[in-house]
């Protein structure tokens, strides 16, 4: 059985739009979150790996240091497979205040993490396996969490172009996130149900147009 293995951040994990800074409703269930939809309609084994705040490489220092994805993706590796495919949705909480956002910033981090997954080192434990970047879509400044992401409207928007680049230089699948669905209004970062099952639905068909 083909094995999937999806790498990213709360929108991965499948957290709802928050209607409050201290708000921690249940994730999306089963069925709901887009990866199962993704996995649900290729038939595949599945393994979800979405950390609430965790970036492309940068340590958080309010969240922790585990928030930086590159060790994050060692342990995903390690723990799981032989994968056949990655999933790397991350860049929206690169794009928070205290980061200082750029685009350039983001894609350096996605750099890094592809780095570590076309190793020879993974590869090898893998038996080999491909990557799919999806590159989330913008935030939109409003709701609870604007106080995190003042000003993180503008260097979102140049996230799928720089994405793009660096997935197609890498030989990797590329989609944009933000062609298909957009951040919730309620706060600028989560995806609603509905958003989730049009995701899955194209990375299903981005996977597939791969030869996955």
């Amino acid at each position: 059985m083909t094995l999937l293995l999806t790498f990213g951040d709360s929108n991965t994990h499948g957290a709802p739009p928050m209607t409050s800074r201290t708000d921690r409703a249940p994730r999306l269930g089963p069925g709901v979150r887009w990866p199962t939809v993704a996995a649900a309609r290729l038939g595949w084994d599945l393994v979800e790996e979405g950390l609430p705040g965790r970036t492309t490489q940068w340590p958080d220092p309010v969240m922790g240091d585990e928030m930086d994805g590159r060790p994050g993706l060692k342990i995903a590796l390690r723990s799981h497979g032989p994968i056949d495919w990655l999933t790397i949705m991350l860049g929206t909480n690169d794009m928070k205040t205290r980061f200082d956002p750029t685009p350039a910033r983001a894609a350096a981090g996605l750099s890094a993490l592809l780095d570590i997954a076309q190793s020879v080192e993974w590869q090898d434990r893998h038996g080999g396996f491909r990557v799919l970047v999806i590159a989330p879509p913008p935030v939109i400044e409003t709701g609870p969490l604007i106080w995190e992401f003042t000003g993180a409207r503008a260097p979102s928007l140049g996230l799928a172009e720089a994405y793009r680049g660096i997935a197609e230089a890498r030989g990797c699948g590329f989609l944009d996130a933000g062609s298909v669905i957009e951040s919730s209004d309620v706060d600028g970062i989560h995806f609603g149900a509905d958003a989730h099952a049009a995701l899955g639905e194209a990375v299903a068909e981005s996977l597939r147009g791969l030869g996955g």
